[in-house]
């Protein structure tokens, strides 16, 4: 989902500032959901202070930081290029295991390692190839490397918090909870920039975008990843995310007619074998010390 997302939807909005593209999208799904939590009170309740810090950071770093700089990003390389962009996002597991083990303490086995770098090489093939095309220079590629870059590791910090924040709540609390503080945070961004002043410009089939992804890639998709991450590990989960480079290939195909060349297609293979070999572990036992 979030691959239509990037590919079919995100770039009709391309006209106008990405912090008021994503407080929208944030307001928005807010808005849809909050009916649903009046019957999630006492989840609230519950909820301790590191539980609030936790939906803050992710509220941060994956509903602010991350979705403005993928979108920037993107925004950057005006969505033809997309190479950059999506070769940068392959470090995301490395990034999010790397917070596993720091903040999570998750103990994984050697074989994990083995196959989620098999993931990556696979993702890497994927995209370029055994001879990757020359990447153009200028100001506006560097910008977007960035910019990728930074998103990388906001998501995946983000995807270490949300493990640690759905600790004890419900996965529709959390979701709620994420855009809540997002649309928040971006609320006082947009206030400080003054990129409020650009919603008049917001045309009508913008509108139509902004809704569906408020009810699709927006907030449907954060539910769903929700709910798999309460029963997996966050490690698991960031290499499951390369399934966006997947969706990414058949848009390439249905929508513009390109075809992988053979090297890219081992990558796949790779890439497919790679996330199933992953989500097949089991979270090693915690031990007290």
């Amino acid at each position: 989902m979030w691959g239509i997302d990037g590919i079919v939807l995100r770039p009709s909005l391309f006209t106008l500032p990405v912090p008021l593209v994503v407080f929208i999208e944030s307001a928005l799904v807010t808005l849809l959901l909050t009916p649903l939590i009046f019957f999630r009170k006492s989840e609230l309740k519950q909820l301790k202070t590191k539980d609030w810090l936790s939906f803050a950071g992710v509220a941060l770093f994956g509903g602010a930081m991350g979705t403005m700089a993928i979108t920037k990003a993107l925004f950057y390389v005006h969505f033809v290029n997309l190479s950059i962009v999506v070769l940068i996002q392959k470090l995301q597991p490395a990034f999010a295991l790397l917070f596993a083990a720091l903040f999570l303490r998750e103990k994984l086995p050697p074989r994990f390692f083995l196959w989620s770098g098999i993931a990556m090489f696979g993702a890497y093939l994927m995209t370029f190839g055994f001879i990757p095309a020359a990447i153009e220079t200028g100001e506006a590629s560097l910008y977007s490397v960035l910019f990728a870059l930074l998103a990388a590791v906001s998501f995946a910090l983000s995807t270490v918090l949300s493990k640690r924040a759905l600790r004890n709540t419900g996965y529709e609390t959390g979701t709620y909870l994420r855009f809540l503080f997002a649309a928040f945070i971006l609320l006082v961004l947009n206030l400080y920039t003054g990129d409020f002043s650009s919603i008049d410009s917001v045309t009508s089939h913008q509108v139509i975008i902004f809704v569906i992804i408020a009810f699709s890639t927006g907030g449907l998709a954060i539910i769903l990843y929700y709910y798999g991450l309460k029963k997996i590990t966050a490690s698991v989960a960031s290499i499951c995310e390369l399934a966006f480079p997947l969706t990414a290939v058949a848009l390439e195909y249905f929508l513009r007619g390109n075809i992988l060349k053979p090297d890219q297609w081992l990558g796949v293979i790779l890439l497919i074998i790679g996330m199933l070999k992953v989500t097949g572990f089991r979270k090693p036992p915690e031990i007290k010390v």
